[in-house]
């Protein structure tokens, strides 16, 4: 072969390779921003206040539903909403017993912690905080399986400023 041609295939295959890494890098980067939705289950633990210590399971079972949106601005900050009801089973009836609004923002902690810091108003005539510790456990293509750690603060309506630990579990998509 003559040099003039081999200059043209090395030009040739280096441009090839500088234009299909270009391509390959640009498929697997994330666009902001980026919206996801997510379901749950959440379980109040226990809960203390003035008036004492109550726990879930004892006289009654109280569950939660989380419903949520995340629009992630970055990939290291977002915002949150999330809609939460409440079901209290007792011995004799069920019922939805309460329904909170949970607006936060996100941040990423790095592999695969987040902290949520939610506001909370509740149907209930309370509000708060809740600070929220949330790790994905099972990340897939499609979906992830996510645990969280709530710590809610509720404060109004005439009773006692309670602060309480609950577990939630669930899936993002």
């Amino acid at each position: 072969m003559k040099t003039k041609q081999r200059k043209k295939i090395l030009c040739t295959i280096l441009l090839y390779t500088i234009l299909s890494t270009t391509v390959i890098a640009q498929q697997h980067q994330t666009t902001y921003p980026k919206v996801t939705g997510y379901v749950g289950v959440i379980h109040p633990i226990v809960s203390f206040s003035t008036d004492g210590t109550h726990t879930n399971f004892k006289d009654s079972y109280v569950v939660g539903l989380p419903i949520g949106i995340n629009i992630w601005k970055s990939d290291k900050i977002g915002f949150s909403s999330e809609i939460v009801p409440f079901i209290k089973a007792t011995s004799t009836n069920s019922k939805v017993n309460n329904v909170l609004f949970h607006p936060g923002i996100l941040v990423a902690l790095g592999d695969g912690f987040t902290f949520a810091g939610r506001l909370a108003f509740e149907t209930s005539g309370r509000y708060g905080i809740t600070p929220v510790f949330n790790k994905v456990i099972k990340k897939n293509k499609a979906c992830s399986y996510f645990v969280a750690i709530p710590l809610p603060a509720r404060f109004g309506n005439d009773q006692s400023s309670t602060y309480g630990i609950g577990f939630q579990f669930g899936i993002s998509f």
